[in-house]
């Protein structure tokens, strides 16, 4: 399996040299392809690399990370956002994960749970970790106005989505979600596409905080 291909956008040149080293040591995982310093550049150098993954800070000139995100996922959808920052924002947090980031990091994170997260997010899975997780349901404790609400939207969704959305906001993976309902990966992934379109909602991450939302999981079952 070829590595993934990263894009890091930060406007610290020591900080992207340092994250450029780590890699380095698992290059049978991950190779970086790009490096930028504004949220302008960040735009530029994905649509010319195509990376996998773009690692995005938020405070940068020339275009913030959260507005180069908006625009990738827009643009180029099959490119991975994944927000590495030093911000512990809870508004920052909310707005990435809105705007179509697949992750939330924080640069004081341990570099072997950077790579498993890394790995999760070319699964399909969202790069949060637990304490980011219980973070991001307490920003959307008091949900703001969207376009589909929970009632439309549950009314939207057929009885199997509504179990597979359950198992995405419980914090399994599409094997995992796969076993339980005896179906397999490719199923759930159709389940998962279905899902997003109906409730207008642009990934995992925006899925399970729409089903706390809705009240088809609580906080409390969240791994």
């Amino acid at each position: 399996m070829s590595p993934m291909r990263i894009l890091i956008a930060d406007d610290h040149s020591l900080f992207r040299q340092g994250l450029i080293s780590l890699m380095h040591t698992r290059h049978d995982l991950v190779e970086v392809v790009g490096e930028a310093s504004t949220g302008r550049e960040a735009i530029l150098l994905a649509q010319r690399l195509q990376p996998d993954v773009v690692l995005m800070d938020i405070h940068m000139p020339d275009g913030d990370g959260l507005h180069a995100t908006a625009y990738l996922r827009q643009t180029l959808p099959q490119i991975h956002v994944v927000v590495l920052t030093a911000s512990e924002s809870e508004q920052d947090l909310y707005e990435a994960v809105k705007l179509g980031a697949e992750g939330y990091l924080l640069k004081s994170l341990d570099a072997a749970e950077l790579f498993d997260l890394l790995e999760g997010v070319m699964r399909g899975e969202a790069a949060l970790t637990r304490a980011i997780a219980a973070r991001l349901l307490k920003s959307i404790a008091n949900p703001k106005p969207t376009t589909v609400t929970p009632e439309a939207g549950n009314a939207l969704l057929t009885e199997r989505e509504i179990e597979v959305l359950r198992l995405v906001a419980q914090g399994d993976s599409n094997p995992e979600i796969a076993e339980t309902l005896f179906i397999t990966v490719n199923t759930v992934k159709a389940h998962l596409k279905n899902i997003l379109h109906k409730l207008q909602l642009a990934n995992r991450t925006q899925a399970a905080a729409y089903a706390v939302q809705s009240g088809l999981v609580t906080p409390s079952l969240q791994r």
